[in-house]
Protein backbone atom coordinates (compact mmCIF):
# COMPACT_ATOMS: atom_id res chain seq x y z
CA UNK A 1 0.00 0.00 0.00
CA UNK A 2 2.73 2.29 0.52
CA UNK A 3 4.49 1.47 -2.46
CA UNK A 4 1.15 2.53 -4.11
CA UNK A 5 1.39 5.65 -2.66
CA UNK A 6 5.09 6.51 -3.38
CA UNK A 7 4.00 5.89 -7.20
CA UNK A 8 1.22 8.49 -7.52
CA UNK A 9 3.04 11.07 -5.37
CA UNK A 10 5.61 10.87 -8.08
CA UNK A 11 2.79 10.99 -10.88
CA UNK A 12 2.18 14.22 -8.99
CA UNK A 13 5.45 15.44 -8.58
CA UNK A 14 5.33 15.06 -12.35
CA UNK A 15 2.37 16.62 -13.76
CA UNK A 16 3.32 20.01 -11.44
CA UNK A 17 6.49 19.75 -12.27
CA UNK A 18 5.80 19.87 -16.07
CA UNK A 19 5.14 23.20 -18.29
CA UNK A 20 2.12 24.74 -18.95
CA UNK A 21 2.25 26.34 -22.76
CA UNK A 22 -0.54 27.92 -23.36
CA UNK A 23 -2.36 28.17 -26.80
CA UNK A 24 -5.26 29.91 -28.84
CA UNK A 25 -8.64 28.48 -27.81
CA UNK A 26 -9.67 27.12 -31.10
CA UNK A 27 -8.15 27.34 -35.06
CA UNK A 28 -7.01 30.23 -36.66
CA UNK A 29 -9.05 31.35 -39.79
CA UNK A 30 -7.16 33.86 -42.26
CA UNK A 31 -7.39 34.58 -45.60
CA UNK A 32 -4.48 34.10 -48.49
CA UNK A 33 -1.73 36.34 -48.48
CA UNK A 34 -2.62 37.62 -44.75
CA UNK A 35 -0.37 37.50 -41.94
CA UNK A 36 -1.48 35.16 -38.96
CA UNK A 37 -0.36 34.87 -35.17
CA UNK A 38 -0.22 31.52 -33.53
CA UNK A 39 0.26 31.90 -30.04
CA UNK A 40 2.27 30.17 -27.31
CA UNK A 41 3.14 31.46 -24.22
CA UNK A 42 3.63 30.69 -20.66
CA UNK A 43 2.41 32.70 -17.56
CA UNK A 44 5.74 33.69 -16.06
CA UNK A 45 9.35 32.75 -17.66
CA UNK A 46 11.92 33.46 -14.64
CA UNK A 47 14.85 32.87 -17.22
CA UNK A 48 15.74 32.47 -20.37
CA UNK A 49 18.74 30.05 -19.55
CA UNK A 50 18.81 26.95 -21.53
CA UNK A 51 15.84 27.98 -22.84
CA UNK A 52 14.41 26.50 -26.55
CA UNK A 53 11.65 27.15 -28.36
CA UNK A 54 10.71 25.06 -31.73
CA UNK A 55 7.64 25.34 -33.85
CA UNK A 56 7.08 22.42 -36.40
CA UNK A 57 4.89 21.63 -38.51
CA UNK A 58 3.00 18.28 -37.01
CA UNK A 59 2.07 16.58 -40.18
CA UNK A 60 6.46 16.44 -41.52
CA UNK A 61 7.51 17.37 -38.38
CA UNK A 62 8.83 20.53 -40.99
CA UNK A 63 11.33 22.81 -39.02
CA UNK A 64 8.98 26.08 -39.02
CA UNK A 65 11.02 28.48 -36.41
CA UNK A 66 13.73 27.61 -33.83
CA UNK A 67 14.60 29.90 -30.81
CA UNK A 68 18.06 28.80 -29.33
CA UNK A 69 20.89 30.34 -27.15
CA UNK A 70 19.59 33.46 -26.98
CA UNK A 71 18.17 34.12 -30.29
CA UNK A 72 16.28 33.35 -32.95
CA UNK A 73 17.96 30.72 -35.27
CA UNK A 74 16.92 31.44 -38.81
CA UNK A 75 19.33 29.57 -41.09
CA UNK A 76 17.83 26.70 -39.00
CA UNK A 77 14.48 26.92 -40.76
CA UNK A 78 12.87 25.21 -43.36
CA UNK A 79 13.39 27.09 -46.90
CA UNK A 80 9.66 27.79 -47.45
CA UNK A 81 9.32 29.71 -43.90
CA UNK A 82 11.94 31.80 -44.09
CA UNK A 83 11.78 35.46 -44.26
CA UNK A 84 7.89 34.66 -43.59
CA UNK A 85 7.66 32.94 -39.86
CA UNK A 86 9.16 35.67 -37.03
CA UNK A 87 9.16 35.18 -33.34
CA UNK A 88 8.57 38.49 -31.33
CA UNK A 89 11.86 38.55 -30.03
CA UNK A 90 11.14 41.54 -27.34
CA UNK A 91 8.69 39.63 -26.37
CA UNK A 92 10.60 36.08 -25.50
CA UNK A 93 11.99 37.20 -21.93
CA UNK A 94 8.12 37.92 -20.78
CA UNK A 95 7.33 34.35 -22.05
CA UNK A 96 5.57 35.08 -25.32
CA UNK A 97 6.79 32.55 -27.73
CA UNK A 98 4.37 33.19 -30.60
CA UNK A 99 4.84 33.09 -34.24
CA UNK A 100 3.94 35.68 -36.95
CA UNK A 101 3.44 34.10 -40.28
CA UNK A 102 3.20 36.40 -43.15
CA UNK A 103 2.13 35.61 -46.61
CA UNK A 104 -0.02 33.02 -46.22
CA UNK A 105 -0.42 30.04 -48.94
CA UNK A 106 -3.06 27.79 -48.99
CA UNK A 107 -0.47 24.72 -48.11
CA UNK A 108 0.41 26.40 -45.08
CA UNK A 109 -3.14 24.84 -43.59
CA UNK A 110 -2.46 22.35 -40.85
CA UNK A 111 -1.21 21.76 -37.19
CA UNK A 112 2.06 23.67 -36.05
CA UNK A 113 3.37 22.25 -32.47
CA UNK A 114 4.87 25.03 -30.21
CA UNK A 115 7.34 23.15 -27.79
CA UNK A 116 9.43 24.53 -24.84
CA UNK A 117 12.42 23.53 -23.13
CA UNK A 118 13.48 25.57 -20.24
CA UNK A 119 15.85 23.43 -18.28
CA UNK A 120 15.23 20.49 -16.79
CA UNK A 121 11.60 21.20 -17.71
CA UNK A 122 8.95 21.12 -20.90
CA UNK A 123 5.81 21.48 -22.59
CA UNK A 124 3.76 22.22 -25.51
CA UNK A 125 1.02 23.20 -27.29
CA UNK A 126 -0.71 22.61 -30.77
CA UNK A 127 -2.46 25.68 -32.92
CA UNK A 128 -4.50 24.82 -36.26
CA UNK A 129 -4.53 27.12 -39.10
CA UNK A 130 -7.73 27.20 -41.41
CA UNK A 131 -6.82 28.99 -45.00
CA UNK A 132 -9.87 30.92 -45.94
CA UNK A 133 -9.73 30.37 -49.83
CA UNK A 134 -11.55 33.25 -50.71
CA UNK A 135 -8.96 36.85 -51.29
CA UNK A 136 -9.97 39.96 -51.97
CA UNK A 137 -8.10 42.16 -54.36
CA UNK A 138 -8.54 45.94 -54.85
CA UNK A 139 -6.48 47.26 -57.60
CA UNK A 140 -6.38 50.99 -58.71
CA UNK A 141 -4.08 52.94 -60.97
CA UNK A 142 -0.56 52.13 -61.74
CA UNK A 143 0.39 55.71 -62.43
CA UNK A 144 -0.20 59.13 -61.23
CA UNK A 145 -3.37 60.79 -63.10
CA UNK A 146 -2.93 64.13 -63.82
CA UNK A 147 -5.54 66.90 -64.93
CA UNK A 148 -6.11 70.11 -64.91
CA UNK A 149 -8.60 72.52 -63.48
CA UNK A 150 -12.17 72.25 -64.41
CA UNK A 151 -11.84 68.86 -66.09
CA UNK A 152 -13.57 65.69 -64.92
CA UNK A 153 -11.25 62.58 -63.79
CA UNK A 154 -11.44 58.86 -63.04
CA UNK A 155 -9.94 57.30 -59.87
CA UNK A 156 -9.90 53.54 -61.35
CA UNK A 157 -10.65 50.93 -58.18
CA UNK A 158 -11.70 47.88 -59.43
CA UNK A 159 -11.99 44.04 -57.12
CA UNK A 160 -10.43 41.20 -58.04
CA UNK A 161 -12.54 37.56 -56.45
CA UNK A 162 -15.40 35.52 -56.43
CA UNK A 163 -17.34 37.14 -53.95
CA UNK A 164 -20.82 37.95 -55.54
CA UNK A 165 -21.67 41.34 -55.73
CA UNK A 166 -24.38 40.76 -53.09
CA UNK A 167 -22.10 40.48 -50.50
CA UNK A 168 -20.39 43.59 -50.95
CA UNK A 169 -20.93 45.25 -47.18
CA UNK A 170 -18.90 49.03 -48.06
CA UNK A 171 -16.94 50.44 -50.39
CA UNK A 172 -15.33 54.02 -49.05
CA UNK A 173 -13.29 56.07 -50.92
CA UNK A 174 -11.16 58.44 -48.60
CA UNK A 175 -9.19 61.31 -49.32
CA UNK A 176 -6.57 60.30 -47.16
CA UNK A 177 -3.57 63.12 -46.77
CA UNK A 178 -6.57 65.21 -45.47
CA UNK A 179 -8.59 62.29 -43.70
CA UNK A 180 -11.98 63.34 -45.02
CA UNK A 181 -14.52 60.94 -46.95
CA UNK A 182 -15.49 61.87 -50.07
CA UNK A 183 -18.04 58.51 -50.81
CA UNK A 184 -19.77 55.70 -49.43
CA UNK A 185 -21.27 52.87 -50.73
CA UNK A 186 -23.76 50.76 -48.37
CA UNK A 187 -27.07 49.01 -48.52
CA UNK A 188 -26.72 49.23 -52.73
CA UNK A 189 -26.59 53.71 -52.43
CA UNK A 190 -23.60 55.58 -52.88
CA UNK A 191 -23.52 58.99 -51.40
CA UNK A 192 -21.31 61.93 -50.23
CA UNK A 193 -21.77 63.66 -46.93
CA UNK A 194 -18.51 66.52 -47.22
CA UNK A 195 -19.52 69.37 -48.57
CA UNK A 196 -16.53 70.06 -50.65
CA UNK A 197 -17.71 66.66 -52.81
CA UNK A 198 -21.32 66.59 -52.75
CA UNK A 199 -22.47 66.51 -56.05
CA UNK A 200 -19.19 66.08 -57.71
CA UNK A 201 -18.59 62.12 -57.61
CA UNK A 202 -20.17 59.41 -58.48
CA UNK A 203 -19.94 55.87 -58.76
CA UNK A 204 -20.84 53.81 -62.22
CA UNK A 205 -23.71 52.12 -60.89
CA UNK A 206 -24.12 49.86 -64.28
CA UNK A 207 -20.41 48.58 -63.00
CA UNK A 208 -20.53 47.97 -59.75
CA UNK A 209 -21.87 43.92 -60.51
CA UNK A 210 -18.26 44.35 -62.08
CA UNK A 211 -16.52 44.83 -58.97
CA UNK A 212 -15.86 48.16 -60.30
CA UNK A 213 -16.09 50.65 -57.57
CA UNK A 214 -14.27 53.52 -59.90
CA UNK A 215 -15.13 56.98 -58.35
CA UNK A 216 -15.85 60.31 -61.30
CA UNK A 217 -14.93 63.32 -59.99
CA UNK A 218 -16.31 66.13 -61.62
CA UNK A 219 -15.12 69.76 -61.70
CA UNK A 220 -12.03 69.69 -60.10
CA UNK A 221 -10.21 71.73 -57.77
CA UNK A 222 -6.76 72.63 -56.83
CA UNK A 223 -7.10 71.42 -53.14
CA UNK A 224 -8.90 68.18 -54.76
CA UNK A 225 -4.75 67.46 -55.36
CA UNK A 226 -3.40 64.55 -53.08
CA UNK A 227 -3.92 60.54 -52.55
CA UNK A 228 -7.49 58.49 -52.60
CA UNK A 229 -8.24 55.64 -50.84
CA UNK A 230 -10.62 53.13 -52.27
CA UNK A 231 -11.76 50.15 -49.27
CA UNK A 232 -13.61 47.48 -50.28
CA UNK A 233 -15.42 44.96 -47.31
CA UNK A 234 -17.08 42.17 -48.35
CA UNK A 235 -17.54 38.57 -47.02
CA UNK A 236 -15.89 39.66 -44.03
CA UNK A 237 -12.43 40.61 -45.93
CA UNK A 238 -11.45 43.67 -46.35
CA UNK A 239 -8.83 45.46 -49.17
CA UNK A 240 -7.72 48.88 -50.46
CA UNK A 241 -6.02 50.49 -53.26
CA UNK A 242 -4.50 54.28 -53.96
CA UNK A 243 -4.79 56.57 -56.40
CA UNK A 244 -2.91 59.86 -56.59
CA UNK A 245 -4.17 63.04 -58.54
CA UNK A 246 -2.04 65.39 -59.64
CA UNK A 247 -3.03 68.71 -60.80
CA UNK A 248 -1.27 70.05 -63.84
CA UNK A 249 -1.73 73.83 -64.61
CA UNK A 250 -3.73 74.55 -68.41
CA UNK A 251 -1.19 75.91 -69.20
CA UNK A 252 1.55 72.94 -69.05
CA UNK A 253 -1.35 70.66 -71.17
CA UNK A 254 -1.31 73.23 -73.67
CA UNK A 255 2.82 73.34 -73.95
CA UNK A 256 2.55 69.63 -73.80
CA UNK A 257 0.16 69.47 -76.83
CA UNK A 258 1.86 71.89 -78.71
CA UNK A 259 5.44 69.98 -78.16
CA UNK A 260 3.76 67.24 -79.77
CA UNK A 261 2.35 68.88 -83.38
CA UNK A 262 5.34 70.22 -83.54
CA UNK A 263 7.00 67.94 -85.47
CA UNK A 264 4.30 67.78 -87.77
CA UNK A 265 4.39 71.73 -88.45
CA UNK A 266 7.83 71.10 -88.83
CA UNK A 267 7.51 68.34 -91.86
CA UNK A 268 4.69 70.92 -93.20
CA UNK A 269 6.87 73.94 -93.24
CA UNK A 270 9.52 71.71 -95.42
CA UNK A 271 6.75 70.73 -97.91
Amino acid sequence: MRRSRCVLMSVLLMIADGLIVKGPSGPLVAPLGSSVVLSCSVDELLSVKDLEVEWRRTDSETLVHLYQDGESRTAAQQQDYQDRAHFFTDQIQHGNFSLRLDDLRAEDEGQYKCKVYIQQESGETVVQIKVNAERLLVSGSDQHISSSVGEDVTLSCSVDSHIPPGDFEEVSWKKTDEDIQVLLYQNNEAHSSNERYRDRVKLFPAEIHKGNFSLRLKSIRTEDKGVYMCKVFAGGLSANATVELERLAPGSIIKAAALLNQPHALHNAEA
